[in-house]
């Protein structure tokens, strides 16, 4: 009787005897595998030319605007201050100067740290922005994650039950929003539940002459947050939807359902990971639609953020301050812009970075 020998690949068993790589390793391999790095890399380094550019363009605009930054300086005075005194004032403001040694001023004072002054508020920048940017980021950061949850429930509901009458509702219902404006929105919101109803405070953070607290501050923020969240809702339901109803006719969920797998567990676990890859895209490319968008609604609403300073320093020619505001924006798309391309391919195997 013969005997059998069976004999192993030293290879095969080490190999079988490796630990697989963690989560942790499969996402850092993915990171680099597609180029992610690089185009992180090579779109941060584009960045500071980027805002150097913005900010030379902004103060040669600044040079040939029919605006006079003495008019917010003086105030009721400009108009009895004669011509000579205006240029003497405007002497030692440091105005008289050409747009390109102001620029040069602008860029050495903020290299050393220092923000400048503002003339409308006569307040350090510095100031300015701790004042004013929470009420900003607070007014944002709510809509938006209001505007963000209703578009993913909303959408991937209406994109699996692509074709029903509730569907075209939603879908008709975003196409006329589509059409309206944040100050149009804004202003509806206001004759409606503010003065119509007297459901809600129409402007401020607070009741006239008092200060703000928690109760008031949640009280006048609904109005703001919903119009904010309302004008940005439609692009982002509409992308969650199509993605939807095109990935739920891919062979991968076909494959799913022939195994069994249950269907809101397909939805969840293979449907909608997939589907975050538009949604991500046409939220990092609105990005500059949402800096506008807030500023309008912070207008009309009147709340305290960084939007009326924004106005009030393009008017009065306040550049220390309109400089920072205006690059801090640019930035912000830039850079949020970035964010959304790199979660877009970390979400989506199929998605390969362009750099």
């Amino acid at each position: 009787m013969g005997t059998v020998v069976v004999t192993a690949d030293v290879d095969s068993v080490t190999a079988s005897a490796v630990v697989p790589p963690g989560p942790e390793m499969v996402r850092r391999s993915r990171f680099r595998d597609r180029g992610l790095g690089r185009m992180a890399g090579r779109r941060l380094l584009a960045v500071p030319p980027v805002l150097a550019l913005v900010s030379l363009g902004l103060f040669a605009a600044a040079a040939v605007s029919p605006f006079d930054p003495l008019v917010g300086y003086l105030g009721d005075r400009y108009v009895t201050t004669s011509r000579a005194d205006r240029a003497v004032i405007a002497a030692e403001l440091g105005l008289d100067a050409p747009w390109y040694r102001l620029y040069g001023n602008w860029l050495h004072a903020l290299a050393s740290g220092d923000l400048g002054s503002s003339r409308s508020y006569a307040q350090p920048v510095s100031q300015v922005l701790a004042e004013r940017l929470p009420w900003t980021m607070l007014l944002v950061g709510v809509g938006m994650t209001l505007a963000v949850l209703i578009a993913l429930t909303v959408g991937v509901w209406a994109g699996m039950h692509r074709g029903g009458l509730l569907d075209r509702a939603v879908a008709a219902v975003c196409v006329a929003i589509q059409g309206l404006p944040p100050f149009v929105l804004s202003l509806a919101a206001i004759g409606i539940f503010a003065v119509g109803l007297g459901w809600l405070p129409p402007a401020g953070a607070s009741d006239a002459g008092a200060d703000p607290d928690l109760v008031q501050v949640l009280e006048h923020l609904v109005l703001p947050v919903t119009v904010l969240a309302v004008s940005q809702l439609p692009w982002l339901l509409l992308a969650v939807r199509e993605s939807v109803s095109d990935n739920r006719g891919e062979d991968f969920v076909a494959g799913a359902a022939a195994r069994g797998i249950d269907t809101a567990k397909i939805v969840r676990r293979h449907i909608v990971p997939v589907s975050l890859g538009p949604f991500v895209t046409i939220l990092g490319v609105r990005l500059p639609e949402i800096v506008v968008g807030a500023v309008l609604v912070e207008e009309i609403f009147s709340w305290p953020g960084i939007a009326g300073a924004f106005v009030k320093s393009a008017t009065d020619l306040d550049m220390p301050l309109l400089a920072l505001l205006t690059v801090g924006a640019t930035g912000a798309v830039l850079l949020g812009s970035l964010l959304a391309d790199i979660a877009c391919a970390l979400l989506d195997p199929r998605v390969r970075a362009d750099g």
